[in-house]
């Protein structure tokens, strides 16, 4: 109830409601890009002054080292699973999906551990970019292999379907084209470039940007969460629709990744707040980077399912009820 009576979870809830009742409340596209990309940036420099002051660590090196590991592991646990009821490239998309990470999670969840007077490393920043793109990586090859088995067993039945079989595998060729857009994304190099003048700059850059990236913080989240919270409730029906294994796929494979994390977190030792950063990172779905990559680079799979799922069913589940929960469970393991 405590996390539910923050203004910005509230500010989701509205948006929730709005959509629901098929309200004609609308944030713009634009504010809507401008808003994830100052979170970002505001996030970054947060990272940065605090990376400043703790330095590069043993602790700092085990969090990454994990966050790379789990960025690998759950798309393919996701696909394992996924595999028995979906279609391979179906299955290859959601477990992407899961795999990588929602940046508006990582906010909120910030956002709640600095109201619980929890402190986290600034380098979980560093941990959220480095989860992006192996999940993405991770898809394109498992698809390339279903093409290329398609491929085989087209050709075994004749020369003649050879022809027909050959530009599926072409499709899913370009691996190096995937992995430059994966590394070159705009919003992840602004997260990086912002925690990098966080880093250089330190408590004389913190000064100079705190009416920036802490005052208006709080106030520019709870609008973005509103808007979040409209297209969750827009994407809950299609996702609803969806069979039965794979909304418990939404919900439960989340509480079994952020159970890995937890896991992890306490084989390293990590402090309580990146324990709970990890586990909200490993719990979360991405809606945005991955949606639009995984719409060329797998253009077989079914793009109402992997967004539906994570932006209808994980997405607010992991807003109202998986932060608070994700922390009770670590401040009682990790203490």
């Amino acid at each position: 109830m405590h996390n539910l009576l923050d203004p910005a979870i509230l500010f989701f809830v509205i948006g929730v409601v709005a959509g629901t009742v098929k309200s004609n409340l609308e944030i713009p596209h634009a504010i809507s890009r401008f808003l994830a990309l100052y979170l970002l940036m505001a996030l970054g420099l947060k990272g940065g002054f605090a990376l400043s002051h703790s330095g590069l660590t043993a602790s700092v090196g085990a969090s990454l080292a994990a966050a790379v590991f789990l960025a690998v592991c759950i798309p393919l646990l996701g696909y394992w699973i996924l595999r028995r009821f979906v279609s391979g490239f179906d299955a290859a998309a959601v477990a992407a999906t899961y795999g990588s990470v929602s940046a508006v999670s990582f906010v909120t969840a910030v956002q709640y551990l600095e109201n619980q007077q929890l402190p986290y490393g600034g380098h979980m920043a560093a941990a959220m970019a480095l989860m992006e793109s192996p999940a993405i990586i991770m898809a394109v090859v498992l698809a390339n292999a279903l093409r290329q088995k398609a491929s085989s067993g087209l050709i075994a039945l004749g020369g003649g379907v050879a022809g027909l079989s050959a530009q599926p595998v072409r499709q899913g060729g370009a691996l190096g084209k995937i992995l430059h857009e994966s590394f070159t994304d705009g919003a992840q190099l602004l997260l990086l470039g912002a925690m990098v003048v966080g880093l250089l700059t330190g408590d004389a850059g913190k000064v100079a940007m705190q009416p920036f990236s802490g005052d208006l913080f709080k106030g520019m989240l709870a609008f973005f969460l509103l808007d979040m919270g409209l297209l969750a409730a827009r994407n809950f029906p299609p996702a609803q629709a969806r069979s039965h294994v794979l909304i418990a796929y939404a919900v439960l494979g989340p509480i079994l990744h952020a159970s890995l994390a937890l896991g992890l977190a306490f084989l390293l030792k990590l402090p309580t707040g990146d324990g709970v950063l990890l586990m909200v990172l490993a719990a979360s779905a991405s809606y945005i980077a991955v949606p639009a990559v995984l719409r060329h680079a797998l253009p077989e799979s079914n793009p109402a399912l992997y967004f539906g799922l994570s932006l209808g069913i994980t997405f607010p589940l992991n807003i109202m009820v998986g932060i608070p929960g994700y922390t009770a469970v670590a401040r009682a393991v990790l203490h």
